[in-house]
């Protein structure tokens, strides 16, 4: 089958990394390979490492990624170890680095993989599929008020008190195994209005608690810094989000790697010696234009923020 994936704002995150043909790239959230596969092929004597924690889009990539292997290496593990992938990768730095986050087209498509509340799925989310904590053991074990937690910050669900009470009044007859029963009981416990809504009615739920079973917030801002730690002089930092939570994250962290002194305005010169890491390269996000969002509905959310290594890049 011919390959046809597009990847989301893939035109403004090659601008973007401003990729030079001997550069190092890392993809760190490979997917399906789109981005990848438009970095690997302006690459000449540069590399491109390629990290996942699901260990389908590596095996995947090997195809997808073919014409390219040479200047390629895939790396199945977690963003958030991004210091230690650089490190076993023996990469001094990089020139670039491309963060596409949330959940992976490859992952929402396979029904089985629990991701999605439009399909019958054993309750799962894990990205990787050997990851201890599942979306059974969160739904079925976690008290009333980690539940409401959870739903209320990680999904802004306004409904989470009485989705949480619904969930653990369910469980309480029987366990719940999958995701078609999840979403009747998140139904349930929704006012009227709320059902009417243009979103799907799980849609917050689920989205909370893939968050909480794969700890992606909790890796975001850690992987930043390092990203930004190991970026070469002029080195581009592109990473997109999907929503306000992890877009907030990124927002402040890149706002604060560019932060300089940060000495009492009263003081007469600086003595902290802080200086910027970076330099803002996006102060409102990319966004997807209309063609593209005819062509690539899942674009609509998606947000992208560029940050430049301080320093010159021929230093």
């Amino acid at each position: 089958m011919e390959y046809t994936h597009t990847p989301v704002l893939l035109d403004a995150c090659i601008q973007a990394l401003n990729i030079r043909p001997d550069g190092t790239y890392v993809d760190g959230t490979l997917g399906r390979a789109g981005h990848s596969r438009e970095i690997a092929r302006r690459l000449t004597t540069g590399r491109l490492i390629c990290i996942d924690r699901d260990m389908a889009a590596i095996d995947a990539a090997k195809e997808r990624l073919a014409p390219w292997m040479d200047h390629v290496a895939l790396v199945h593990q977690n963003f958030a170890e991004l210091g230690g992938v650089l490190r076993d990768a023996g990469a001094a730095g990089a020139d670039g680095m491309l963060f596409d986050l949330g959940v992976s087209s490859p992952q929402l498509d396979d029904a089985s993989r629990g991701f999605s509340y439009m399909h019958d799925a054993p309750l799962d989310m894990r990205m990787d599929k050997q990851a201890p904590l599942t979306a059974w053991e969160i739904v079925n074990t976690w008290s009333v008020g980690e539940l409401r937690r959870i739903l209320y910050e990680y999904g802004e669900e306004r409904c989470a008190p009485a989705i949480a009470k619904a969930i653990v009044r369910a469980r309480e007859q029987a366990p719940v195994q999958t995701t078609l029963e999840l979403v009747e009981i998140i139904k349930s416990a929704m006012p009227p209005a709320a059902l009417r809504e243009k979103q799907h009615p799980a849609k917050r739920s689920f989205q909370a608690i893939r968050i909480a079973v794969n700890g992606e917030l909790d890796a975001l801002e850690p992987m930043l810094r390092a990203a930004a730690e190991a970026l070469n002089p002029g080195g581009r930092l592109a990473v997109i989000t999907f929503h306000s939570l992890e877009d907030r994250i990124v927002k402040r962290t890149m706002q604060d790697l560019a932060r300089g002194c940060v000495c009492p305005p009263e003081f007469p010169v600086c003595v902290c010696g802080r200086k910027p890491q970076v330099k803002l390269l996006t102060r409102k996000p990319i966004t997807a234009g209309p063609e593209e969002l005819e062509a690539n509905p899942r674009a609509r959310s998606a947000k992208l923020r560029v940050a430049e290594k301080c320093g010159d890049r021929n230093e």
